[in-house]
């Protein structure tokens, strides 16, 4: 019953780099134990495949991770890219105009940086929830939605990544400047016509952006991954859903 779930996040590892595996049909686990009188070849047990999905879980959120915690991770990507706060994107072009422009785009850059560099940080976390995870989780990440496997590690991580991620978002905003940064686009706001911004707690911002992104990589491969089949790059995969 685990199959399905342990091959997408598994795929995660595999989708940026060139294709060199043949591409298999992976049959479902409870049709394999079917077949097989509730064990698969060599006398597998659900403990054994359960330790399948969760090396598919690890390999797969590292792979997330490594995407997004490196440079550009967030800010040569469109779909996760930290913009201006909505009270400030209203007034852009205004401030663009207004000889802003230098300024915009180095608190959009400052603030990706952060993140970027907080990012690495979520992989011991997605660690800890993979390793405490039941077999009641699993069954529910089978039987859910698209993305119930990325709703169950907001779950079980979000507070403790929100944790490790603010204080290393705030250091780095520090050190680039990103508050004082924020704090010069948000008096050109206040210069222009008609148009008022608020102060804002950049810090959080940032950090809650960061994660969002960072969940949505998941999300969207756990979508695709779902109706894509994989091949199985290491001996206990093999094992568990077949050579």
């Amino acid at each position: 019953m685990f199959a399905i779930v342990g091959t997408f996040l598994l795929v995660m590892s595999l989708l940026s780099m060139p294709v060199a595996h043949a591409q298999l049909q992976i049959p479902k686990v409870p049709d394999i134990l079917k077949e097989r009188g509730g064990q698969s070849a060599g006398g597998l047990s659900e403990s054994r495949v359960a330790d399948g999905l969760k090396e598919a879980l690890r390999i797969g959120t590292d792979h997330a991770v490594l995407r997004t915690g490196k440079q550009d991770g967030y800010f040569g990507n469109p779909h996760i890219k930290i913009l201006l706060p909505d009270s400030v994107q209203t007034a852009e072009k205004g401030l663009r105009l207004a000889g802003f422009g230098p300024q915009v785009d180095e608190l959009v850059l400052s603030m990706n940086r952060a993140a970027e560099k907080a990012a690495p940080k979520a992989k011991e976390i997605f660690v800890g929830a993979i390793t405490s995870m039941t077999i009641d989780d699993a069954t529910k990440i089978l039987n859910g939605g698209d993305t119930s496997a990325t709703d169950f590690f907001k779950r079980k991580t979000s507070t403790s990544l929100y944790k490790e991620f603010r204080p290393i978002v705030d250091n780095t905003m520090q050190q680039v400047g990103t508050v004082q940064k924020y704090n010069e686009v948000l008096g050109g706001v206040n210069k222009l016509p008609l148009l008022k911004a608020e102060k804002l707690d950049v810090g959080h911002y940032v950090t809650d952006k960061a994660l969002g992104g960072l969940f949505l990589i998941v999300a969207e491969e756990e979508r695709d991954i779902r109706k894509n089949p994989a091949a199985r790059v290491t001996d206990l995969l093999k094992d568990v859903f077949g050579r």
